[in-house]
C-alpha cells in the first residue's frame, strides 16, 4: 500500500489522481490510502481536510486526517511544522500498513530548496543536492517524491483537463517565509537549477559512498563513546570527504543533529594541521591527538540528568536512546566509574587517560528510590544526523555510522523507480 500525503493543493491532488489512474490502468501491485495533516494554523484548514476526505470517499480511497496539536513555536514555524507533518504521516502509514509515503514536491520546490541552501552554505556543501527522491522518516517508513522533475503548471494542466479544482494555501504567498521570498524571486527560472540539482545529487551520492568507505577503513568506536581515527584520515582535513567523515563522527559523539559549522571545521583543521599531540574541544567533543591516533569523546560538561518512567524511552544527551524495560523509574546521569568502564571488553586497547576522560561522560543508571536497579535499561546510540530524516543518497554513509556504533542497518528503501516512471 502507498500512503499519499494530500493537502488539497494542486500538487498533492494531482499526485493522488495520477496514482489512482495508474492503478486503474493495471498497475495493480499497489493500493492507495491518503492522509491529510491539519496543522491548525489557519481557520479554514479543518474544512479543507474535510473536503479532501470527501474527494477520496468519492473514489473509494481510504483517508485519514491527522492534527498537529499543542503549542506552535513563535520562530522556526515552518521547520517545526515540517517535522511534525512527517511524524504524523509516519504514524498514519504504520496504522494503514503502508510500505511507503509519497509526497508531491515538484521541480519548483526543488529549485527553491537548492537556492535557500546555496545562500547559507559553502559551494561544495552536501545540502546543495537539494531534496532526495527518497527519505527515511523516524527510522520507520520511506517517503518517496515521484514528482521532483514535474513542473507545477503541468500538474495543474492535468487537473484542469479532468475538471478538478484545488485549494491555494495563502501561506504560500506570505513573504514572512523564506521559501516564499525565494519563490517570488525565481518566477519560472527553475530549469538551470534543476540541472544543477541532478549533478549535485550524483556528487552527493559519490561523496557519501566514499565517506562510508573512509569510516569503515579508518575508524574504530569503543563502547559507543570513543572514536579512534587513523592518522591517514585525521591528517587530511583539506579533503572534503575526510572532513565530512570526521565532522559526522563529531555530530554523533556530541549528540548533535547537524554537522558542526564552518568556523568549527576551520578551527579543527588548523589544530590537526599543526601535527602535534594535544587536545581541543569543539561541538561538545574533545579531540585528543596522540601518536596512536586521533581520539574523539564527549566533553564532561553540561551532562543532563533525567528520569525515565517504566516502559518508556528517552534520548539522553542527544547521544543515547535509553529504554526502561523495568517496573521502576530509572535515573540517568553522566559519570561511569573509570575502572568499571575500562573493564568492559570493548574498551580494551584504549589509552588509560582516554578511558578516564571518556568515562566521565558515559551514561550511568540508578533506580529512583531504594534498592538495586534491575533489569538494566536497553541502550543504543542515537544518530541525530539521520534518525529523524535520512535522505536516500546518504544511506551508505548512515549505515557505516550505524555499524560503527553497534546499530542495525537502516531500513532499506522500497522499490520506487517504477513508481516514479509511472507517475512521471
Amino acid at each position: 500500500m502507498i500512503l499519499v500525503a494530500v493537502s488539497g493543493g494542486s500538487d498533492s491532488k494531482g499526485l493522488l489522481l495520477a496514482l489512482h489512474e495508474a492503478i486503474a490502468r493495471g498497475f495493480s501491485a499497489f493500493s492507495l490510502s491518503a492522509c491529510t495533516v491539519d496543522h491548525g494554523l489557519r481557520p479554514e484548514s479543518a474544512s479543507e481536510a474535510h473536503a479532501v476526505a470527501q474527494f477520496c470517499a468519492g473514489r473509494n480511497i481510504p483517508h485519514s486526517t491527522r492534527r498537529w496539536l499543542g503549542e506552535k513555536p513563535a520562530t522556526g514555524l515552518q521547520a517545526a511544522a515540517r517535522e511534525a507533518r512527517y511524524v504524523l504521516l509516519a504514524d498514519a502509514a504504520e496504522e494503514a500498513g503502508a510500505q511507503c509515503i509519497v509526497t508531491a514536491h515538484t521541480a519548483e520546490d526543488q529549485a527553491e530548496t537548492v537556492v535557500m541552501r546555496q545562500r547559507r552554505s559553502r559551494p561544495d556543501a552536501p545540502g546543495l543536492a537539494g531534496m532526495a527522491d527518497g527519505m527515511l522518516v523516524d527510522r520507520r517508513v520511506w517517503v518517496l517524491r515521484p514528482f521532483l522533475k514535474q513542473r507545477r503548471a503541468d500538474i495543474r494542466g492535468y487537473l484542469a483537463l479532468r475538471g478538478e479544482e484545488w485549494f491555494d494555501d495563502p501561506s504560500n504567498a506570505n513573504p514572512r517565509f523564506e521559501r516564499v521570498r525565494v519563490r517570488q524571486a525565481l518566477h519560472d527560472d527553475t530549469r538551470s537549477i534543476t540541472d544543477h540539482f541532478m549533478a549535485a545529487t550524483e556528487a552527493r551520492r559519490r561523496s557519501s559512498a566514499r565517506v562510508a568507505d573512509l569510516l569503515e577503513r579508518h575508524v574504530a568506536v569503543f563502547e559507543r563513546s570513543v572514536a579512534r581515527i587513523d592518522p591517514a584520515l585525521g591528517d587530511n582535513m583539506s579533503d572534503f570527504d575526510c572532513q565530512r567523515a570526521i565532522l559526522s563522527l563529531t555530530a554523533v559523539l556530541g549528540g548533535r543533529r547537524h554537522l558542526p559549522g564552518r568556523e568549527t571545521a576551520a578551527r579543527l583543521a588548523a589544530f590537526l594541521a599543526e601535527g602535534r599531540d594535544g587536545r581541543m574541544t569543539a561541538g561538545r567533543v574533545v579531540f585528543d591527538r596522540r601518536r596512536s591516533g586521533l581520539y574523539l569523546y564527549r566533553e564532561a560538561r553540561n551532562l543532563p540528568e533525567i528520569v525515565i518512567r517504566p516502559r518508556q524511552k528517552a534520548i539522553w544527551d542527544g547521544r543515547f536512546l535509553i529504554s526502561n524495560i523495568g517496573q521502576e523509574p530509572v535515573a540517568v546521569a553522566g559519570g561511569v566509574d573509570a575502572r568499571e568502564f575500562a573493564a568492559r571488553p570493548i574498551a580494551a586497547g584504549l589509552p588509560e587517560a582516554i578511558v578516564k576522560r571518556a568515562a566521565k561522560s558515559a551514561p550511568v543508571f540508578s533506580k529512583v528510590g531504594q534498592g538495586a536497579l534491575s533489569p538494566q535499561p536497553l541502550v543504543e546510540t542515537s544518530i541525530g544526523l539521520y534518525d529523524t530524516f535520512l535522505p536516500r543518497f546518504d544511506l551508505m554513509m548512515a549505515n557505516s555510522i550505524a555499524a560503527l556504533f553497534g546499530r542495525d542497518r537502516y531500513l532499506a528503501p522500497p522499490v520506487h523507480d517504477v513508481l516514479t516512471e509511472k507517475t512521471g
